[in-house]
C-alpha cells in the first residue's frame, strides 16, 4: 500500500488536469506515479515532460519503450 496517496482528477490545479487528461485521452487511465508526483505539481510537469521525451522521441517504438518499462518494473517487484 503506498504511504502517500495518489490523487484524483478532483483533487489537483488546473495544469495537473491537464497532464491527467493527456494521460486519459492516450492510455485510458492515470499512472499512480504520476498521480501521487501531483502533490507537488512542480515534480509532476518535470517527470511528465522527462517522460515524454523517453517515450516519444527516437527510433524506437513507444509500445516497446512501455513494455520495457512495465516488465523492468514487475522484476523489481514495483508496484509504480
Amino acid at each position: 500500500m503506498a504511504r502517500i496517496r495518489p490523487l484524483g482528477l478532483d483533487e489537483v490545479d488546473s495544469e495537473a488536469k491537464k497532464i491527467f487528461d493527456d494521460f486519459l485521452k492516450e492510455r485510458g487511465n492515470i499512472p499512480n506515479m504520476f498521480r501521487t508526483l501531483a502533490h507537488r505539481p512542480l515534480l509532476l510537469k518535470t517527470a511528465f515532460d522527462h517522460f515524454r521525451t523517453i517515450l516519444k522521441t527516437g527510433t524506437v517504438d513507444f509500445k516497446l519503450k512501455e513494455m520495457v518499462a512495465v516488465r523492468v518494473s514487475q522484476m523489481n517487484e514495483c508496484a509504480y
